[in-house]
């Protein structure tokens, strides 16, 4: 685990969209292509426009899997992420070898079996994340399954997440915001080489303290990622704020 503290979320984004750019083209240099995995919401505003600039990266021979999107929301609404990740990222860079998108229109089981079924063979080298403000990795609210192996599952949205989605502007009332959602498991995500989690924000602060200081627990699901040997924490000031100094001391 390795935290770093940056100035706002402007210079946090740079440093963790330069670090993931750097470890893509290390796998493409090291054997001709790479696996990642992005996130969305506004935890990855910066880290997304900095990784779409960043140089040398052969973008035809990057497959790129989607972390987690709501069921039964059309693509054409404000708040789909597949339209997020088209909008802002994909349509962005040159083509990619492969986009692998969460279909949350479709049969959720279905769709949960095409995506493990692409993942299995390819493993990933960046995984991109954030965390939620009620401490969720993914969608995987509290208290989060650490034990199912499968890549990709139903889940339920909690009240907290709910009101997250809507505090952010993504829905105008909370009945709107869906209750659950496909996603990324805990120990998919665990599986990658190299994690980037990036985290702007004083609305997050309280869920970085309990991620980083308390007992590693489904309660926490975010607090998994200390068993992580190359997870890379980009704070900013503000969500960094809780945090005891000693693990400030990586401020930048």
């Amino acid at each position: 685990m390795h935290v770093f503290v940056h100035q706002d979320p402007k210079a946090l984004g740079q440093a963790a969209g330069k670090q993931a750019a750097a470890l893509i083209r290390t796998a493409i240099a090291s054997h001709g292509s790479a696996n990642i995995i992005l996130a969305t919401g506004t935890s990855q505003f910066e880290t997304l426009q900095e990784l779409i600039h960043g140089s040398g990266i052969d973008w035809s021979k990057v497959s790129m899997f989607h972390l987690d999107e709501y069921i039964g929301l059309q693509e054409t609404h404000p708040a789909s992420f597949r339209k997020y990740l088209r909008e802002r990222f994909i349509s962005k860079v040159p083509k990619m070898k492969e986009v692998f998108l969460i279909n949350g229109e479709t049969i959720p089981s279905d769709e949960c079996i095409r995506l493990s079924l692409a993942i299995e063979n390819r493993p990933i080298d960046v995984a991109l994340v954030g965390i939620g403000e009620n401490g969720h990795l993914a969608f995987n609210d509290p208290p989060a399954d650490f034990d199912t192996e499968v890549p990709y599952i139903v889940v339920e949205l909690d009240q907290a997440c709910r009101n997250q989605q809507l505090g952010e502007g993504w829905f105008k009332k909370l009945h709107e915001v869906p209750m659950r959602a496909i996603s990324m498991s805990i120990k998919q995500i665990m599986r990658s080489k190299h994690i980037i989690c990036s985290v702007p924000d004083s609305r997050k602060a309280t869920a970085v303290n309990n991620t980083l200081t308390k007992k590693i627990s489904n309660e926490f699901p975010a607090s998994i990622l200390r068993e992580h040997g190359e997870c890379y924490f980009h704070l900013d000031a503000a969500s960094a704020g809780q945090l005891p100094e000693n693990l400030r001391a990586g401020q930048i």
